[in-house]
């Protein structure tokens, strides 16, 4: 089936919840409405592929499977190589291509890139976005990120001699896995993907959230991505949205939460 934003609004699950972005955009307050009363897709999805972002592999996903997996879903979750936004879509579609549709496609941080990019094959039902990118076809997302703070992370940013970006462990703890204990997160630190330093500002060529139902968290402790970054893209892609207070690793600190939204999208109910 060739699942398509007009193909949910025939089902009657076009609709959308009004999020916005306080501080620069003037824009009201995001929406808080817990997983358990966002809308749910009315489509049942079969799979759940997941992409991790910048500064992570993918066991940044293991506390939030095993909901997933215990709601009879199939899930994997791509190791993306961190290198090209070619490879990592190529990656992702190959993932994709081996799981029952339909398929739930989410992405944690800079991964949101490839939902958009990727979101738009025939089995993907719904997209996920968690504390995410989410830029529209072509467009310059650091430019756009650059009409928000800047945000902490940022600072710690450490590029080596071959081009390969990571995290310092200080940022790390600090603005990256706030929240997270200081064992594990060190431990995430030392697994954390390095990145061709190029990747941040390569440019999607189609945004699938203009034809797909979106579901969006954010990230309200966020130092990676700015909190009001992240509620312009959900309003600005009409997504289901909720606010979680923690900070940009919301899938190890509120797993349950984040998992409750991915079964949303999978029209799954919960409660």
């Amino acid at each position: 089936m060739n699942l398509s934003r007009r193909t949910f609004a025939k089902m009657g699950i076009a609709g959308t919840v009004a999020v916005g972005a306080a501080g620069l955009l003037g824009l009201p307050a995001c929406s808080d409405t817990p997983p358990s009363r966002i809308p749910v897709a009315a489509i049942r999805a079969r799979s759940v592929v997941l992409v991790h972002g910048l500064y992570a592999d993918g066991s940044s996903w293991i506390d939030v499977v095993p909901y997933l997996q215990a709601a009879g879903l199939n899930v994997a979750v791509v190791q993306n190589p961190l290198s090209t936004l070619v490879d990592a879509a190529a990656e992702t579609r190959r993932v994709l291509s081996q799981q029952p549709g339909p398929v739930v496609l989410g992405g944690h941080s800079w991964s949101g890139t490839l939902v958009s990019e990727v979101g738009i094959e025939p089995s993907v039902s719904a997209l996920v976005y968690i504390a995410a990118r989410a830029p529209d076809a072509h467009e310059d997302f650091p430019a756009l990120s650059k009409r928000f703070p800047t945000p902490p992370a940022s600072a710690g940013v450490v590029v080596s001699p071959d081009g390969y970006a990571e995290l310092d462990e200080a940022t790390f703890l600090r603005d990256f896995a706030g929240g997270v204990p200081a064992e594990r997160a060190r431990a995430l630190c030392a697994v954390q993907g390095r990145n061709r330093s190029t990747l941040p500002a390569e440019r999607t060529s189609v945004a699938a959230w203009r034809d797909k139902p979106s579901w969006y968290q954010v990230s309200t402790q966020d130092r990676t991505i700015d909190p009001d970054l992240e509620r312009f893209l959900a309003q600005r892609m009409g997504a289901h949205t909720i606010e979680l207070d923690t900070s940009h690793v919301s899938l190890i600190t509120q797993p349950e939460q984040v998992a409750g939204l991915i079964l949303a999208a999978a029209g799954i109910p919960q409660g």
